[in-house]
């Protein structure tokens, strides 16, 4: 007697963190997400794409220049 096995497979999405520039620059995210980061500790994504969890005072940290420059070409759109 053949006995039949069912296997469940989950796999689930992995969020990598990019090492580096988040520690040499403050980003540019909305605001909602950081708040939400700050309480949970998810990843957030910034402007230019970087993942990663908010934990230094931005401040301290030149802004990145591709968020800037993002940023900047947003607002020019937006002020047409």
């Amino acid at each position: 007697m053949m006995e039949s096995t069912e296997v469940t497979q989950e796999v689930e999405g992995e969020i990598f963190l990019d090492e580096g520039d988040h520690d040499r620059f403050s980003h540019y995210a909305r605001k909602a997400d950081i708040v939400e980061s700050a309480v949970t500790g998810k990843p957030i994504v910034a402007l230019c794409g970087k993942v990663w969890v908010p934990d230094r005072n931005p401040d301290r940290f030149p802004l990145c220049p591709k968020c800037k420059e993002l940023f900047e070409q947003k607002k020019a759109k937006e002020s047409r």
